[in-house]
């Protein structure tokens, strides 16, 4: 028989392993009992990350995340109708409280196709969208508060910062709906949407000398697109004192506004003028804003023909009118065919 020898050393270790064994099994209890940071840690550092790295990298990633949660949410901002053409409707976007200094976004689609299925979730055929970036270089949709811009939707002013789906104009005699955000900032989350806007277009009244958009006279004129014919009634036109032939012409009205360029914005308006009076239509409305146009454009050549520029904000009034009389909100009205 085998003697069994006691020593003290032997019940020293057998005491030091049956605490640490009480000692792993007390640790598991706790953590199965809510202790979810100390088994997640015994597990990291099990696959090789210390467990002091581990809590404090999931630390940094809720005060990340808590960071992100507690930016301010920038104010609502308003919509209101401004104006309407046959084939466009002016919108009045005005930031809140906070502004709207990255810019924002507006949606629209026909009444009739919201009534049936409101806002539709994701991309559709129904719905139009546009985005007016305040960030872009010389951009007007930089907004302080209260800070208002209206938008031309069925005619844009492809100015810097604006993009869109769906440059074709309006349909006359239609009601729309709108709705709108501000951007998000480095510092604060988007705005809600603003609330439903209606407005409409002007009803589908024929007139015999009406006006075509610039938007019609650059895909009917003498290099047509799709199934287009050359509708230009004359073969070239003076902008200021210069005279261009309608090749020049076209390649100006097919020129982004690039850099805030206002004399390009001015041309392309003043064309489409231009060429609705030598189709016919009344100039009595326009007549003056017609000679203002050419003394301001003087001997400037006209991008890409030449490279000279004129600043936004010495064109915009003069454009706008023009624009306004392209689009029928003043003269004769606007084409129902275009």
């Amino acid at each position: 028989m085998r003697k069994l020898i006691v020593t003290a050393s032997s019940i020293a270790s057998a005491t030091r392993e049956s605490e640490q064994l009480l000692g792993r099994r007390r640790f598991l209890r706790a953590a199965a009992g809510g202790g979810g940071l100390a088994l997640m840690t015994l597990g990291l550092a099990a696959c090789g990350g210390g467990g002091d790295d581990a809590v404090g990298n999931e630390s940094a990633l809720g005060v990340k995340k808590a960071a992100a949660d507690s930016k301010p949410t920038l104010d609502t901002p308003t919509l209101a109708c401004a104006g309407a053409s046959q084939a466009s409707i002016t919108v009045r976007f005005t930031a809140g409280a906070s502004g709207a200094p990255a810019g924002f976004s507006l949606q629209w689609m026909k009444k009739a196709d919201y009534d049936l299925s409101g806002w539709p979730a994701g991309d559709s055929a129904t719905l139009c969208e546009a985005g007016f970036s305040g960030n872009a270089n010389l951009s007007r949709y930089e907004l302080a508060e209260g800070e208002s811009v209206d938008i031309e939707v069925g005619d844009f002013l492809f100015d810097n910062g604006a993009s869109t789906n769906c440059t074709e104009p309006l349909e006359c005699g239609v009601t729309y709906v709108f709705r709108a955000f501000a951007h998000a900032t480095s510092t604060s989350k988007r705005s809600e949407w603003s609330a439903n806007l209606e407005c409409a277009t002007l009803a589908c009244t024929q007139v015999v000398v009406c006006t075509y958009t610039q938007g019609y006279w650059k895909t009917h004129g003498p290099i047509p697109t799709g199934n287009n014919t050359n509708q230009w009634p004359v073969a070239s036109l003076m902008l200021g004192s210069m005279d261009y032939t309608d090749l020049q012409l076209l390649d100006i009205l097919n020129t982004t506004p690039a850099g805030g360029n206002g004399l390009v914005a001015l041309a392309h308006q003043l064309i489409a003028t231009k060429l609705n009076i030598a189709n016919g239509s009344d100039a009595t409305a326009i007549a003056a804003a017609v000679a203002n146009a050419d003394a301001l454009i003087a001997g400037l050549v006209v991008p890409p023909i030449g490279s000279d520029r004129l600043a936004a904000s010495t064109t915009s009034a003069l454009t706008q009118l023009l624009d306004d009389y392209n689009n029928g909100s003043i003269g004769p009205g606007h084409c129902t065919s275009e």
